[in-house]
């Protein structure tokens, strides 16, 4: 009977290593500042974020829609909307389907897709990455010039990366 007692335990144990292994596993999606993680969720296809900011040319509002890629390695940027032509900023033609709405050129249908994404807060640039309806002020919280990793990688590294 003692056997079969640890035979229980020993099951109990490889399920419970094996479900928490699977787990450290999954891809979750990161913001990752200087200072630490800024936010983090389950990373599934489709899960969209934004990133808005203030032109540091044209001073003007800038909001950027992406979603996590079918893949769920990467991003598809969606859509840009802004308000004047300048450097950086799409204009061609070729980039997408483009429309104005109001004050604003809005860029969607776009075929830009990225891996990682890191920006810089700055002086008067208002960095906010919205992710699952919260939004994150990074420029009130980080001083300018600091780094912002956006990326998507197995939920164990958070605990293992600088």
């Amino acid at each position: 009977m003692r056997y079969t007692k640890w035979v229980y335990i020993f099951i109990g144990v490889i399920i419970a290593v094996i479900v928490a292994a699977w787990f450290a596993l999954q891809p979750w999606f990161f913001v990752r500042s200087d200072k630490g993680i800024v936010a983090r969720t389950a990373a599934v296809a489709g899960l969209p974020f934004s990133i808005h900011f203030i032109h540091s040319v044209q001073k003007t509002p800038v909001l950027e829609n992406l979603v996590i890629n079918d893949t769920v390695d990467g991003f598809d940027l969606e859509s840009t909307k802004y308000q004047s032509f300048g450097v950086g900023l799409p204009f061609l033609e070729g980039e997408g389907t483009f429309r104005e709405e109001g004050d604003y050129f809005i860029f969607y249908d776009m075929d830009r897709h990225f891996h990682t994404l890191s920006l810089r807060t700055g002086v008067g640039t208002e960095l906010t990455v919205t992710v699952q309806g919260q939004e994150h002020k990074l420029y009130e919280s980080l001083p300018a010039g600091s780094r912002i990793d956006i990326y998507i990688a197995p939920y164990y590294t958070q605990f293992i990366q600088p």
